[in-house]
C-alpha cells in the first residue's frame, strides 16, 4: 500500500486559508476569526505530529514539482519533521496567546491573518526539499515579520525597527540567492539532497563560493555581530511577534547551515568563519545582557548570544547538537517571553535577597578545577558506556561547564555555607551529565541524517584552543566579577556594554534612523 504523503506538507495551507479570510476582517473583535486562528494553528501542530508518524512508519519522504534549477520540493525526514512539529506547536501556544492579549485592538483581525502568514512561511522553510523553496520561504518569513514589526505603524520606534530589520534580512536574502545560483551551476541540481551527495565529492570553485555566501546569509538571519541591533528592537511589536521571531525566525540561519550540512562542512574556511563569528557574538550578547534592566531587552540580548553560540557549534561540526540547541532554545525562549510580565511581580515580591558568597581569585581557581575534573570524570564515564567522543563535542563541553563554574566558586568563598558548597558542586556534575547525556540523545534521533565531524587537523585544533582560551577568561572574569564591579573604569565599560558598544545607534545613523518623524499624539 502506498503511503500518503506526508500530512505536514498540508499544515501552510490550513494556515494560509484563514489568513486569507482575515483579510476581510482586519478590525477589531472580528467575530470568529481568533478562534478559527488557533483552530488552524491547533490543526498545523496535528498534522506536524502524525507526520513524525509516517517518517517512522515510512521513512524520509518528498514531494516534488519539476526538475533541474527551478525545481519546488518539500522533504520529511528527521530534521524536518523535528522542526515542523517544534514551530507548529510554539506557533499555536502563541496564536492562542494571541487571542486574549490582542482583544479589543483595532487591527486585531490584520494581526491573526499575519501571525498565520508567518507561521506557514516558516513551516515551508523548515520543509523545503530544493533551493528555490527555501529562498522563497525565507523572502516570505521576512515579509511577514516586517508588517508584524509595523503592527503599531505610527510609532517611529517601529518604522526604525522594521527599516533596520529589511535591510539586514534583505541583505540576508541578496546573499542566499547568490549562493543558490552558484550551487546550481556547480552541481547542475536544486534538490537539497542530490546537493548533500554531490558535495561528498568535494566543492568545485562555485560551491566553495557558494558557501562563503551561506556563511553571509546565515550571519545576516541570526542577527550575529555587528549586525544585530534590529533584534533588540522587536519589543515595538506585540509580545507574541517577539515570542514567535525569538523561538523560531531567528533560527532560521541556523537550520540554512544544518540542512545544507554536507556542503558546508566541505568548506574548512568557513567553518572557522563560524566558530570565530559565533564564538564572539556569543561573548559579546552575554556581556551585554548582564547589563540590561529591562526583562524583554535582556531576553533579546540573551537570543543573539545563544545564536552565536549556536554558529559556534555549527563552526564545530556539531550540526545535531545545534540542532538540539534549535529546539531548547526555542521552547524557553517562547516561555520567556510569553510569561515576562510575570517577571517583574516576582522581582518585586523578594524583599530580602539571601547573602552572596563572593569568591576571591583562590577559589575561582579551585572552582574551574573542580568543575573540570567533574566534566572529566563524567566524560570518561560516557566514553566507555557508549565509546569516545569527538575532540569538538569535548571541547563544547569544557565551554558549557565554564558557564556554571562561577558558580561552583561562590560555594568554595570563605564564606560560603557548606549547603552551598555542596549545591554549586552538584550542579556542575548535573551539568556534565546532562550535556553527554542529551548528546546520546540528540545523536540518536539526528546522527544518522548528518555528517560527522571531521577528524582535526592544525586550523581545527587551533579554533578549539582559541574558543577555550577565550570562553575561559570570560568566565573567569565573571566569576570574579564581585570584585570588580565597583571600579570606577568597570563603571565606564558597563555604560559602554549597556548601549552594545553603540554599533545600533551607527547603524541607525548609516540608515537616517535618528531623522523618522515624531509621531503626533
Amino acid at each position: 500500500m502506498m503511503p500518503l504523503p506526508p500530512l505536514s506538507f498540508l499544515a501552510p495551507l490550513a494556515l494560509i486559508a484563514v489568513a486569507l479570510l482575515a483579510l476581510t476582517r482586519p478590525h477589531r473583535r472580528p467575530k470568529a476569526l481568533p478562534a478559527l486562528a488557533e483552530g488552524a494553528a491547533g490543526l498545523s501542530m496535528v498534522l506536524a505530529l502524525l507526520s513524525v508518524a509516517q517518517l517512522l512508519a515510512f521513512g524520509p519522504q518528498a514531494a516534488a514539482l519539476g526538475d533541474g534549477a527551478l525545481m519546488l520540493a518539500l522533504r520529511l525526514d528527521a530534521i524536518s519533521a523535528t522542526m515542523a512539529l517544534l514551530v507548529a506547536f510554539v506557533g499555536w501556544i502563541v496564536v492562542r496567546y494571541s487571542r486574549r492579549y490582542l482583544d479589543g485592538e483595532a487591527r486585531e483581525g490584520a494581526f491573526h491573518g499575519l501571525m498565520l502568514a508567518a507561521l506557514a512561511s516558516v513551516l515551508i522553510l523548515v520543509q523545503s526539499g530544493s533551493l528555490p523553496v527555501l529562498v522563497l520561504a525565507f523572502a516570505a518569513v521576512g515579509l511577514c515579520l516586517r508588517a508584524l514589526l509595523l503592527f503599531y505603524p505610527d510609532r517611529p520606534e517601529a518604522q526604525r525597527a522594521a527599516a533596520k530589520f529589511s535591510l539586514v534580512w534583505g541583505a540576508g536574502d541578496a546573499a542566499l540567492v547568490i549562493a543558490a545560483v552558484l550551487l546550481v551551476w556547480a552541481y547542475g541540481t536544486a534538490d537539497i539532497a542530490a546537493l548533500g551527495l554531490a558535495a561528498a565529492g568535494g566543492l568545485p570553485v562555485a560551491a566553495s563560493l557558494a558557501v562563503g555566501f551561506l556563511v553571509l546569509a546565515a550571519a545576516l538571519k541570526t542577527a550575529a555581530f555587528p549586525l544585530h541591533g534590529w533584534l533588540t528592537e522587536v519589543m515595538e511589536a506585540p509580545t507574541p511577534v517577539s515570542a514567535l521571531l525569538h523561538a523560531g525566525i531567528i533560527n532560521g540561519g541556523g537550520f540554512l547551515l544544518i540542512r545544507l550540512a554536507e556542503v558546508m562542512q566541505g568548506s574548512a574556511g568557513a567553518m572557522a568563519a563560524l566558530v570565530m563569528l559565533g564564538g564572539f557574538t556569543a561573548i559579546f550578547g552575554a556581556a551585554v545582557m548582564l547589563t540590561q534592566s529591562a526583562v524583554k531587552t535582556a531576553l533579546a540580548w540573551s537570543t543573539v548570544a545563544q545564536m552565536g553560540f549556536m554558529l559556534l557549534q555549527c563552526g564545530l561540526c556539531l550540526w545535531a547538537l545545534a540542532l538540539l540547541h534549535i529546539v531548547a532554545h526555542s521552547l524557553y525562549k517562547a516561555h520567556a517571553f510569553l510569561s515576562a510580565g510575570g517577571a517583574v511581580q516576582a522581582v518585586a515580591a523578594v524583599r530580602k535577597p539571601g547573602p552572596v558568597a563572593v569568591p576571591d581569585f583562590a577559589a575561582v581557581l579551585r572552582a574551574f578545577a573542580l568543575a573540570l575534573a567533574l566534566y572529566v570524570a563524567v566524560a570518561l564515564g560516557f566514553g566507555l558506556i557508549v565509546g569516545p567522543k569527538s575532540v569538538q563535542a569535548l571541547a563544547l563541553g569544557v565551554i558549557l561547564i565554564f558557564g556554571v563554574a562561577y558558580l561552583v566558586a561562590q560555594g568554595l568563598a570563605d564564606a560560603a555555607p557548606r549547603a552551598l558548597t555542596q549545591r554549586t558542586a552538584l550542579a556542575s556534575l548535573t551539568a556534565a551529565v546532562a550535556y553527554f547525556g542529551f548528546q546520546v540523545i540528540a545523536g540518536a534521533l539526528w546522527g544518522p541524517s548528518l555528517p560527522k565531524p571531521p577528524v582535526m587537523g592544525a586550523l581545527e585544533w587551533a579554533l578549539v584552543v582559541l574558543a577555550l582560551i577565550s570562553f575561559g577568561l570570560v568566565a573567569v572574569a565573571q566569576a570574579l566579577f564581585p570584585l570588580w564591579a565597583h571600579h570606577p573604569a568597570t563603571a565606564a565599560l558597563r555604560v559602554h556594554l549597556a548601549n552594545g558598544l553603540y554599533l545600533n545607534a551607527l547603524l541607525d545613523r548609516l540608515i537616517g534612523g535618528f531623522r523618522a518623524p515624531v509621531s503626533k499624539s
